[in-house]
C-alpha cells in the first residue's frame, strides 16, 4: 500500500462539464484529479515524507505578468485568491517559494522573456506554475514538460493548481466552459483579486473576438467572442467603487464586439456603466477593431463626450495598404479606418486616437509601407504602438514569403524616426486642465495624472494629490507627457466614495465567494487578511505528524503482506 506522496500527477488536462460548476463542486474538484501511476516502494524517503508534510497556503508566490490589460486582470485575480487561501503574495523573487508566471503570447520577445523565467526558476530551484496565453495556445511546447498549467479560462481554480505544484505534482488544467452550449471566456468577476493599483479596476468585458488576423496567436489562446452579461459587468464596477476605486479599465481583445454574441452591444454597456460612475471618477474604454466600431459611431461619440469617460480610443489600424490588410485578413479597408478618426476627431474635439503599426509583414512593398507613412504624417497620432512584425508558429503569416529581416529593421527604424519627429502636446501649454491622479512615476518624483483626453501629466509627488482630481496649468510639454503646476486657490476633489484598499489588501469577497478555494471565513471588512485557529508552525507540525503516521502504517501493511 503506497503512502500518499506516491502520486504522480503529471499532464491532467481538465474537462469541464457543460454547465458552469457550484462553488460546492468546485471545491470539490480535486476528487476528479487521478494520479497517474502508483508503484509499489519498500520504504520512504525522508524527501517524500518531507513533501507530503507540506501545508499548501503557507508558502511565498512571487507573480510576474506580461502583455496586455487583461492578462494584467488575470494576474490580479489569480492573487487575490492566492492571497485569501493563506499564501504570500511577494514582490521579491528571490524569497518566493513558487513562481507563477503569466505569459503573452503577442510577440517572440514576449515568450522569449517568459521561457528565460521559466529557466531561471528551475535553476534556482523554485517551483513553476504557468498560466496566460503562451501555455493555452501551445501546451506541449518542450520548455513546458512537466510544468503545471492554468487556462486562460480556470483561473478561478488557482489554488487547486498551486496546492499541487506545491506538493511538487503537475497538473494541467485547460478545459473550455460552457453554459448551455454558449462557451463562456472567462472566470467569475466576482473573485477576489488584489489590484496592481488599488486605484484602478480593470474589467474584462469580453474575451476572445471575430476575427481571424493571420498573424494573431493570441486567438488560439482567447479563442471565439464570449461577452459577459451587461448585469454583472455594472455590479463589478459597483462593488469596485466601495473599495475606494476612482478610475475603470474596460478590457478584451476587442471591445468594440462586445455584445454580439449575447444580443446587445458596447454602447448599451457603456450608459449603463456611466450611471454607476461617481463624480469625478473616469472610465477608460479599450481597444477596438474598425469593423465593429464603425456601426456605433454617433453612440459612441456621445459616450466619449461624457465627463466621466476618457475622450480616447484605441483603434489599431495595422496598416495603411489594402493590400496588406487583405493579407492579413482585417476586414476592413483604410477608408474604414479613417472614417472612424475623421468622425469621432469631428464629434469629440480633442479626442485622443492611439493605433498599432506592424512592419514588414508578409509581402509588404516598399509602396505598402510608404502608404502607412503617409497615414501617420496625415494624423500625427500622440500615441503609437510601433512593432516589428515576428512570425508566430502556428498562424498562417508564418507561412507566408517573409519580408527580409534588414528591411522588416528599417521600415521599423523609419516609422519611429517620422514618430519622434513631432510633438503632438506643444499646444497644450498654457492650458488649465482638471487632471485626475492614480499612480507614482518612473521617475518617482511625481505622480501621473490623466486629463479629460487621458494625455499623462506629470504633477507634484504631495501625497494630498493621489486618487484626487486636482486643477493644473500646463507650463510644459514632453513628446509623451504634460507637466502640470497646481492652482494655489483650487481644492482637490475625492471622487473616490469609500477609502481605496491598501496596497495587497483583497479585494472582492463575501461569505459566498469564499466557498471556491479559500481556506478560511473572511473578516468582516473587505481586504483584510484571515486566520485560522492554528498558526502555521502548528499547522505544519501537524502535517509531519499525519504524514509520519500514515508512513508507519503504509510500512506495516507492507510487512504483513
Amino acid at each position: 500500500m503506497p503512502s500518499a506522496c506516491d502520486s504522480l500527477i503529471d499532464d491532467i488536462e481538465d474537462i469541464v462539464s457543460s454547465s458552469d460548476p457550484t462553488p460546492h463542486e468546485r471545491q470539490s474538484a480535486r476528487k476528479s484529479i487521478i494520479p497517474r501511476s502508483r508503484k509499489k516502494r519498500e520504504i520512504v524517503s525522508n524527501e517524500e515524507l518531507q513533501a507530503d508534510s507540506l501545508i499548501p497556503g503557507t508558502q511565498k508566490i512571487w507573480m510576474k505578468t506580461w502583455g496586455c490589460s487583461h492578462n494584467n486582470s488575470d494576474g490580479e485575480y489569480m492573487a487575490g485568491q492566492l492571497a485569501a487561501s493563506g499564501y504570500k503574495i511577494t514582490d521579491d523573487p528571490a524569497e518566493a517559494d513558487l513562481w507563477l508566471l503569466n505569459s503573452c503570447t503577442v510577440k517572440n520577445p514576449a515568450e522569449d522573456h517568459f521561457r528565460n523565467s521559466i529557466k531561471k526558476a528551475q535553476d534556482q530551484e523554485k517551483k513553476v506554475v504557468v498560466a496566460g496565453c503562451v501555455p493555452q495556445a501551445q501546451p506541449r511546447m518542450d520548455y513546458l514538460k512537466g510544468l503545471s498549467i492554468i487556462g486562460v479560462q480556470q483561473i478561478d481554480r488557482v489554488v487547486e493548481v498551486v496546492d499541487e505544484a506545491v506538493k511538487g505534482h503537475s497538473v494541467r488544467l485547460l478545459g473550455q466552459k460552457k453554459d448551455g452550449g454558449r462557451r463562456l471566456g472567462g472566470a467569475r468577476l466576482d473573485l477576489p483579486k488584489i489590484r496592481k493599483n488599488p486605484l484602478i479596476e480593470i474589467i474584462s468585458i469580453n474575451t476572445g473576438c471575430l476575427n481571424a488576423c493571420t498573424y494573431c496567436k493570441t486567438k488560439h489562446a482567447r479563442g471565439d467572442l464570449a461577452s459577459y452579461p451587461i448585469d454583472e459587468l455594472v455590479e463589478r464596477a459597483r462593488q469596485s467603487f466601495q473599495e475606494g476605486v476612482c478610475e475603470i479599465w474596460l478590457t478584451s481583445e476587442d471591445t468594440g464586439a462586445y455584445g454580439r454574441d449575447i444580443g446587445t452591444d458596447l454602447p448599451t454597456l457603456l450608459w449603463r456603466l456611466v450611471e454607476v460612475i461617481p463624480e469625478g471618477a473616469m472610465l477608460r474604454l479599450g481597444m477596438t477593431n474598425p469593423p465593429y466600431i464603425l456601426e456605433h459611431l454617433e453612440e459612441m461619440a456621445k459616450v466619449l463626450n461624457h465627463p466621466r469617460v476618457y475622450a480616447f480610443l484605441h483603434v489599431p489600424v495595422q496598416s495603411a495598404s489594402d493590400s496588406v490588410l487583405m493579407d492579413m485578413k482585417r476586414e476592413y479597408c483604410i477608408d474604414d479606418f479613417t472614417r472612424v478618426v475623421d468622425f469621432l476627431q469631428e464629434r469629440v474635439p480633442g479626442v485622443t486616437i492611439a493605433t498599432d503599426i506592424i512592419c514588414g509583414f508578409p509581402g509588404e512593398t516598399e509602396d505598402d509601407f510608404q502608404e502607412t507613412i503617409e497615414l501617420v504624417k496625415r494624423y500625427k497620432f500622440p500615441s503609437l504602438f510601433i512593432n516589428q512584425f515576428y512570425p508566430r508558429p502556428g498562424t498562417p503569416a508564418a507561412k507566408m514569403e517573409q519580408v527580409p529581416a534588414h528591411v522588416k529593421k528599417q521600415r521599423t527604424k523609419e516609422l519611429s524616426d517620422l514618430f519622434r519627429s513631432y510633438n503632438p502636446y506643444d499646444h497644450k501649454v498654457g492650458e488649465r486642465q482638471h487632471v485626475l491622479v492614480t499612480e507614482e512615476s518612473f521617475d518617482a518624483q511625481h505622480y501621473v495624472a490623466h486629463n479629460k483626453f487621458y494625455e499623462q501629466v506629470l504633477v507634484p509627488k504631495r501625497s494630498e494629490f493621489k486618487g484626487k482630481m486636482i486643477e493644473v496649468d500646463i507650463y510644459e510639454a514632453g513628446k509623451h507627457f504634460l507637466k502640470g503646476r497646481p492652482v494655489e486657490d483650487s481644492t482637490p476633489f475625492t471622487p473616490s466614495i469609500a477609502a481605496p484598499l491598501e496596497q495587497g489588501q483583497v479585494s472582492g469577497l463575501s461569505q459566498v465567494q469564499t466557498a471556491n478555494g479559500v481556506r478560511h471565513p473572511p473578516s468582516t471588512s473587505p481586504g483584510l487578511t484571515w486566520s485560522s485557529g492554528l498558526d502555521t508552525e502548528a499547522l505544519k507540525k501537524l502535517g509531519i505528524a499525519v504524514a509520519l503516521a500514515a508512513a508507519i502504517l503504509a510500512l506495516v501493511i507492507e510487512k504483513l503482506c
